[in-house]
């Protein structure tokens, strides 16, 4: 470079010089497709002009194989232990693995400090790959593994344009069979409680929601929407709202079986009968769905399907780190019990 510094540019520099995210300028870097011309070409010559050097001897400077991968979570311990899903998907994972030499490291990733620092581990080679569970939307984690050329797999993604190879449920079609099946029994004041909008899962769920609302009654009211971010007292505060600006509620679609057990607390709490008087539908099938009072109607995605499916994805990502990003997506199945 002519401008005197001695750093390398790095990717974050290259993605604002050409006016893009840093997702779009890894996308480039490693061919993959549906990147538009006009933005490949902008990338292309901030690239050029920039000096940057892509990092392609990073996994060489490793060595041989660890036989290790890391499985990051990038929730608080609060969650990771209280939600079924988050040891599902570890135990999954593991049998996924069983019949390999590989070792599962588990780690928590929840700070900017904590990225860097896990960044700089696997840079050092000390891991042949990496999955990663609970990616919020703005997390450059993929992005910064991508960069060093460690086969990374996601459970979900961060978005609808998700280069990153990953592993994910029909989210929307879940949702839209969850409110189809509330509309087919009858009911007709149908609520929802959303994830965290910063999550695509909480996005697409909700958006099966809507497009289902739309289908049956031509309109979706705002404030038939509540707000939760996963957790039960989130599903209880957002079913106390609703309640409020809705007396005449006879339905509830969580986005999580633990927002809906949120919600049967909140309704039991109020004198409302479930399903008599209002009908509660969750998402997971966790094994909490089968505990709750009543027990929960829900839609099941594959969790152990994930699991096994990631793990295989990539292991297939190790041994041919070329090959074109994987993306799966698995289907769900509404599972009808008697709260709803």
């Amino acid at each position: 470079m002519t401008n005197g510094r001695t750093n390398p540019p790095t990717l974050e520099e290259v993605a604002a010089f050409a006016g893009v995210g840093r997702g779009t300028v890894s996308r480039v870097i490693n061919k993959a497709p549906g990147v538009k011309a006009a933005t490949r070409l902008a990338v292309e010559r901030a690239i050029t002009q920039l000096g940057y050097v892509p990092n392609h001897a990073a996994r060489a400077l490793a060595g041989s194989r660890t036989d290790a991968v890391a499985l990051v979570i990038t929730e608080t311990e609060r969650r990771f232990f209280a939600e079924p899903f988050f040891s599902e998907i570890v135990h999954a994972v593991g049998a996924g693995l069983a019949e390999t030499e590989i070792q599962l490291l588990l780690t928590l990733v929840r700070t900017q400090k904590e990225r860097q620092r896990f960044v700089q581990y696997a840079r050092a080679g000390r891991v042949d790959g990496v999955l990663m569970v609970s990616v919020h939307g703005d997390d450059p984690l993929p992005d910064m593994l991508a960069e060093l050329e460690l086969p990374t797999v996601l459970s979900g993604r961060r978005s609808g344009d998700e280069s990153v190879s990953y592993v994910d449920s029909d989210n929307v079609g879940g949702a839209r069979s969850a409110v189809r099946h509330l509309v087919d029994t009858g009911r007709r004041a149908i609520a929802t409680v959303t994830g965290p909008p910063d999550m695509y899962v909480a996005q697409c769920r909700l958006r099966g929601y809507q497009e289902e609302i739309r289908k049956a009654f031509g309109e979706v009211e705002p404030s038939w929407i509540a707000r939760g971010d996963f957790t039960e007292e989130s599903g209880r505060r957002a079913t106390a709202r609703l309640l409020e600006l809705h007396p005449e509620l006879d339905a509830v679609f969580a986005a999580s079986d633990i927002m809906a057990a949120g919600a049967l607390h909140t309704l039991r709490a109020a004198g409302r009968r479930v399903p008599e008087d209002v009908a509660v539908v969750g998402f997971d099938d966790s094994p909490l769905a089968q505990h709750t009072d009543p027990q929960l109607t829900t839609v099941r995605q594959p969790v152990e399907e994930m699991g096994r499916a990631m793990a295989r994805v990539l292991l297939e990502d190790i041994e041919n780190p070329s090959a074109a990003w994987r993306h799966v997506i698995l289907r769900t199945k509404l599972v009808r019990r008697a709260s709803a």
